[in-house]
């Protein structure tokens, strides 16, 4: 039996508009029933990736900021970190300022951003569907660096940057890239997701990657629950869809991907599943997780 199932959102448990299936729901309840520890690893902010643990009625520990954080659900309180400093945030930001790249920064409890685009336009839009206290907080201010400067907040969990034009996206890499003490993200393709305008259904597409402080990734902060939980990695099973989860998906017991999943994940993973639009983590959960 694998004792811990880690599963990434965006992407993986979460289909193109942010939902998870009934089906899904009941098949992870079953899973937590049996004795499986289920862990949300997210790219996320701790308060949304909570929201939505909390929806699914999993109540122990969670996974933010790509695995810069470790959050005890029950007590409310982070046990593993490796944020970013306000020194290497602003060293970012005057980059992302000096050249109109779009980005946003994290923190534990919010996304700061100037604009709804991109990846902020598609949490504003699933805010509308939930209530209140279950949202993920966006914070829009004027210029991000000035904010961040007179801030009282010292550690943050990630910085996404984002554009819909290859040409200038990969002059963004190579330019974060030249910063030292950081992780920069490798995504060679494009984000793909769903907003409802009206009756319509909308795309939102751009290129993107996600900065770290060094040496931060979603297994890195597993083993660490392995550890306090006294599990084996060979007890776990991982699934995920994207690059910032292939730490995950080569050092657990068994490594799931998503029909979604870009080829270079499908080539590292043990098993391959439906979409995340076809309940590829139900299918997940019912062949390898349940007795």
């Amino acid at each position: 039996m694998y004792k811990l199932m880690a599963i990434d959102l965006d992407g993986t448990l979460l289909n193109s508009f942010g939902e998870v299936s009934e089906n899904t729901k009941k098949a992870l309840k079953e899973a937590k029933n049996q004795g499986t520890e289920v862990v949300l690893a997210s790219g996320r902010p701790i308060s949304s990736t909570e929201s939505i643990a909390v929806e699914l009625g999993i109540d122990n520990y969670l996974i933010s900021g790509n695995g810069a954080a470790v959050f005890d659900i029950k007590n409310q309180k982070i046990l593993y970190d490796r944020f970013l400093s306000k020194e290497q945030v602003l060293q970012i930001a005057r980059i992302c300022e000096a050249n109109s790249f779009f980005y946003n920064v994290y923190t534990e409890d919010e996304v700061i951003a100037s604009s709804l685009s991109h990846n902020i336009l598609f949490y504003h839009k699933e805010n509308i569907k939930k209530v209140e206290e279950r949202r993920t907080h966006i914070n829009i201010v004027q210029n991000i660096e000035e904010y961040i400067k007179q801030s009282s907040k010292d550690r943050f969990l990630k910085i996404t940057v984002c554009d819909e034009s290859k040409f200038i996206f990969n002059s963004i890499m190579k330019k974060l890239k030249e910063i030292e003490g950081i992780d920069v993200l490798e995504v060679a393709y494009m984000s793909r997701k769903k907003i409802k305008d009206g009756t319509e259904d909308v795309d939102i597409q751009y290129y993107y990657t996600e900065i770290t402080n060094q040496n931060v990734n979603k297994w890195t902060a597993i083993e660490y629950l392995l550890e306090r939980l006294n599990i084996k990695k060979e007890e776990v099973i991982a699934i995920g869809d994207n690059i910032n989860d292939q730490e995950m998906i080569l050092g657990a017991g068994l490594g799931v991907v998503m029909g979604n999943s870009n080829p270079k994940m499908k080539e590292i993973a043990d098993a391959v599943v439906a979409d995340n639009n076809s309940e590829g983590v139900l299918e997940a959960i019912k062949k390898y997780v349940l007795k």
